[in-house]
């Protein structure tokens, strides 16, 4: 099978009908690359929707978006990553008055013996499951954390005067993913006590579900940008809406929808958290307006055909909402 040179590429995009020539944008194509490049951009969302470029420098354009989109995001993303698991730790903590694993296991987990008494049998043997696979879970991240000498859970194993590891050292180990999941699995008392600690609207939300969904929704996009992956058309989008989700920002924002379905929507949703962490107005007010920076600076570099498919028409009205409510 033969394989194409950077100039054989060059070429092979013009035939396609994209302009492409000359020694800066030859460079261009090797540092960003044929398939990771224009291959991953040259669609929006899915192959069904290609993006119609005229020229390369809007292909190197859709990248660079997409790449100060990342660099804007990754700051918020590690802040409110670590304040939900700083809040929701002191939540598990208090309520089950101990820092032993086990004992979360016991007082703070939902399980068949503390299930509420309407739950019908199936119910209560789902929640023993999702305990068991909880456990199953963190004893592979504790396994794997040893097995790399990570120094936060070695100590514990190591030392003859230590007990087992405690949670907040679990705490230190676990990915965002591992976090969605146990918070989904504590019982509603202690879900509903740290959805009140992080500030959360709980009008909407009767079975106390944000706590761990907007967390899941969050995941999606910190794991994109993580492993530099595609993020400008939410590709990476994995959930659907819950009614609660999307009538919690519709009401607390002053929107008419949310979906998801861009990337406005979760700027409006780390926004949101930023907000109920107490960030300073100022600072995400800034954040908002490098967005949109970088959005506007976008529009003029490419064409109005693609202009109309990756940038939502309502998206100004939309950022306006958001300075609004913060």
């Amino acid at each position: 099978m033969s394989y194409k040179t950077t100039d054989g590429l060059m070429r092979h995009l013009r035939n396609n009908g994209i302009a492409i020539s000359g020694s800066i944008q030859k460079r261009q194509l090797i540092n960003t690359g044929y398939f990771h490049g224009y291959k991953g951009y040259r669609f929006f969302k899915n192959a069904g929707t290609k993006l119609p470029f005229i020229a390369y420098n809007e292909v190197y354009a859709t990248i660079q978006y997409d790449s100060a989109l990342k660099a804007l995001l990754y700051g918020k993303m590690m802040f409110i990553e670590t304040a939900i698991k700083n809040i929701a730790l002191e939540g598990i903590l208090v309520n089950a008055n101990s820092e032993s694993i086990r004992d979360m296991y016991d007082k703070v987990v939902s399980g068949y013996r503390n299930a509420p008494a309407f739950y019908t049998l199936e119910q209560k043997k789902k929640l023993q499951q999702n305990k068991l696979n909880l456990q199953k879970s963190i004893q592979a991240s504790l396994a794997s954390a040893y097995r790399k000498n990570n120094p936060k859970i070695t100590h514990f194993y190591n030392n003859v005067g230590n007990s087992d590891v405690p949670i907040w050292a679990l705490f230190e180990i676990m990915t965002m993913g591992d976090l969605g999941y146990l918070l989904s699995c504590l019982t509603y008392d202690v879900r509903d006590d740290i959805s009140k600690r992080i500030g959360l609207n709980l009008a909407y939300d009767t079975n106390r579900q944000l706590l761990y969904k907007y967390i899941y929704t969050l995941k999606d996009l910190r794991n994109a940008i993580a492993h530099n992956a595609v993020v400008f058309d939410t590709r990476f989008r994995n959930i659907d809406p819950t009614s609660a989700m999307k009538q919690c920002l519709k009401n607390e924002v002053g929107l008419p929808y949310v979906n998801f379905k861009t990337i406005g929507d979760y700027i409006i949703l780390i926004c949101y958290y930023l907000k109920m962490l107490h960030m300073p107005k100022t600072e995400i007010k800034a954040f908002i307006r490098e967005f949109e920076k970088i959005t506007a600076n976008y529009m003029i570099s490419v064409n109005s055909n693609v202009v109309k498919i990756v940038i939502h028409p309502d998206l100004s009205a939309r950022m306006t909402a958001l300075k609004n409510f913060i």
